[in-house]
């Protein structure tokens, strides 16, 4: 009798400063990567954009943001742009975010089958693979876990260990290192699957913006109807990339300052 797959979402976290055509995607090479290995069945992808209160030089208001996504995203019949984030007041840590979306997976699992599971991510019901969710990032994602005051402890081994991360590496990046230089990464190497980007695509939205200050044209990086709607709204100028100047990165403040507490609490 043939294993039948774990239902599987992939959710993306960011600033989506704006959202970019490599951004959309990570999540196709995600999905190939995950069908081949046997165990998965993707069934669904969640961008969701960072709040105001991240702090992050030239961040525009989310809900340009949340908007250029949508439209982006248009085109997806599997892949949706989440605004719970982007709403929250203040800065919120990735591993909260992915607690908020896997209770509600969760639930409509439960609603979906009629089970009752609980909290245990652990527990098994062999007759319906319980969803799982992990954490779709670029390669360069690994390396922000050694950046000292960026992430607590607890919360690497959280995402790496209970959620399980999805990294795409592209041009000369080695997210193999990141993962051998960590001991924590290392720990939960059989929950990190690494996906290599063949087709090079260097596109960032840091140079997004920088063409759009410039007046230069960004076609064929970011969808038209983006496009359309950052000229229609006079996005990404220098006056906007001024925005939060010489503001500290809110991870940087908050980490510092209290602990997390549970969304149960």
């Amino acid at each position: 009798m043939a294993t039948r797959r774990v239902p599987l979402v992939l959710l993306a976290c960011g600033s989506f400063n704006p959202i970019t055509n490599q951004h959309m995607r990570l999540f196709e090479l995600a999905r190939d990567h995950m069908h081949r290995t046997g165990q998965y069945q993707v069934v669904g992808g969640i961008v969701s954009p960072v709040s105001d209160g991240y702090g992050k030089q030239g961040l525009v208001l989310a809900k340009h943001r949340i908007a250029m996504a949508k439209l982006a995203l248009q085109s997806s019949n599997w892949v949706r742009v989440d605004e719970w984030e982007s709403q929250q007041q203040d800065w919120t840590e990735t591993v909260v975010t992915m607690r908020y979306h896997y209770g509600r997976i969760l639930k409509e699992y439960e609603q979906s089958t009629g089970t009752y599971i609980g909290s245990d991510i652990d527990s098994n019901d062999s007759s319906s693979p319980r969803p799982e969710l992990k954490l779709l990032c670029g390669a360069d994602f690994l390396d922000t876990f050694e950046i000292p005051g960026l992430w607590l402890d607890d919360h690497v081994e959280e995402v790496a260990g209970r959620f399980g991360l999805v990294c795409v590496s592209r041009g000369e990046l080695q997210p193999e290192r990141a993962v051998h230089d960590s001991d924590t990464l290392s720990r939960y190497r059989q929950n990190i699957f690494l996906v290599r980007e063949w087709v090079r695509n260097e596109t960032s939205a840091t140079e997004v913006r920088r063409a759009l200050r410039r007046g230069q044209s960004v076609k064929y990086l970011i969808p038209d109807s983006v496009i359309d709607y950052i000229h229609q709204h006079n996005l990404y100028t220098e006056d906007s990339e001024r925005r939060n100047k010489d503001t500290l990165l809110r991870p940087l403040t908050k980490q510092a300052q209290e602990p997390v507490k549970s969304l149960d609490d």
